[in-house]
């Protein structure tokens, strides 16, 4: 007897049916249900995610190909796009949610590994990142006149480094917002950006045992009341027990809180971290907030994964900026930046390159290669990131061309390398939603 077993089916493996039969029951999704089961809709939906489908007719063609096979995916038949379409529409979603916590919590024991700190308090950080759409197609996704996106709010725990919650909200939503209506355990450690600074809130995490970490912003009115003593030979200037001194500010937080100078083995820049927790040391402290590092690493992948509809998108916006600033004519060329943290030959930067060369008649020119460097190739770690190199002349005016740019070391760089050659150079780079 011959047995048939596709990738496909080995990745529904990972799901095993008795349970996710439960979580039917449990939902109540087949009720009233005729023949069409669950599990039948679940496995044309993951085939449409990972054969990035665009339509139903695409869905249902393509399991209508495997010409009998299906039952090695505990399947009678495909679906047709009508039957597809009502479970879409009237099953509950809450059998997917339930079948999602089911995976993920298969996952984080295996993701867990070595702690980087010894202190057993749970360390999460908080992030969003915005996400282009249509505003044409999704009218609800209210960002800008002419644009929509939605903001993805993320909550990513530092044992395994995989997302404990994730929040979709409209892409003029304020991250605050999220923020002010999540809840902690004691003793859990919150890492945060300066987008995140708001009193009353720090004042309510402090009441109910959480700690923060995030950077002070510059204005921020203060008064000393405790010196601490600080290294001589580490990177810590300062290490001050603060009260806050503004007009609102003291009202909404009263509490002491910990003001910390640090200086950047990497870069010598001065960083001013804001902390509730008074016990741990500075250097700590420090550590803690370069982990959140982390949560920047997860956005970069999730956009480098998104559908391949994205780089075009992307690819419009930067060619409406750059008709808007200079106009197409003045380049002769597109120089795309390599990206030191992929192994593979190919990048997002590259990707919209191509999709901007076909959207404005530019052809492409790979100029510059990344020369791997031992350590981590971290953008702001300028000794440790993949130097880049100039491996193809250039003699004319040059669009330079990068994805997700949270630092523009990498970005400074490849100006420095074009500009004496080519004379004009042009950086744009798409920072999670807008081109700039």
């Amino acid at each position: 007897m011959n047995r048939f077993c596709s990738m496909f089916s080995q990745i529904l493996k990972v799901f095993p049916r008795l349970e996710f039969e439960t979580t039917v029951k449990q939902a109540r999704a087949e009720r009233h249900a005729r023949g069409f089961s669950s599990w039948d809709q679940f496995v044309a939906m993951i085939f449409c995610q990972l054969g990035r489908a665009h339509s139903l007719r695409e869905i249902c063609g393509g399991l209508a190909s495997c010409e009998g096979k299906l039952n090695h995916l505990a399947m009678t038949d495909a679906p047709s796009r009508s039957t597809l379409a009502y479970a879409n529409a009237h099953r509950p979603w809450e059998l997917f949610q339930g079948v999602f916590y089911q995976l993920l919590a298969r996952c984080q024991p295996l993701a867990e590994g070595k702690r980087k700190f010894r202190f057993k308090n749970k360390l999460v950080s908080l992030d969003s990142t915005v996400i282009d759409l249509c505003a044409t197609l999704f009218d609800w996704a209210k960002f800008q006149r002419t644009k929509g996106a939605i903001k993805l709010h993320l909550l990513l725990d530092h044992d395994g480094y995989l997302p404990s919650l994730v929040v979709v909200t409209e892409g003029r939503c304020h991250d605050v917002r999220v923020a002010r209506g999540l809840r902690f355990d004691p003793g859990t450690i919150v890492v945060i950006d300066r987008g995140y600074v708001d009193y009353a809130w720090f004042g309510r995490l402090t009441a109910q045992e959480v700690f923060f970490v995030t950077r002070m912003k510059d204005g921020a009115k203060y008064k000393v009341v405790e010196k601490r003593r600080v290294p001589e030979t580490g990177c810590v200037l300062r290490d001050e027990v603060i009260r806050l001194t503004g007009q609102s500010a003291q009202t909404d937080c009263p509490h002491a809180l910990r003001r910390i100078e640090y200086v950047s083995e990497q870069t010598a820049e001065t960083l001013v971290f804001l902390t509730n927790h008074l016990d741990f040391a500075a250097a700590t402290i420090a550590k803690i907030y370069k982990d959140r590092w982390q949560i920047e690493l997860f956005f970069k992948a999730l956009k480098q994964n998104l559908p391949a509809e994205m780089p075009i998108i992307i690819a419009n916006e930067i060619a409406a900026e750059v008709r808007g600033l200079v106009g197409v004519a003045a380049f002769k060329a597109i120089v795309p930046v390599p990206c030191g943290h992929s192994k593979s030959e190919s990048c997002l930067s590259l990707e919209i390159a191509r999709a901007l060369g076909a959207a404005v008649d530019l052809p492409i020119i790979q100029a510059l290669a990344s020369k791997p460097a031992k350590g981590v190739s971290h953008p702001k770690e300028n000794l440790k990131r993949p130097q880049l190199e100039l491996v193809r002349p250039i003699t004319e005016p040059v669009l330079l061309v990068d994805d997700v740019a949270t630092s523009g070391a990498h970005v400074e760089e490849a100006v420095k390398l074009l500009r004496p050659k080519c004379g004009a150079v042009m950086a744009v780079a798409w920072i999670g939603g807008d081109a700039a």
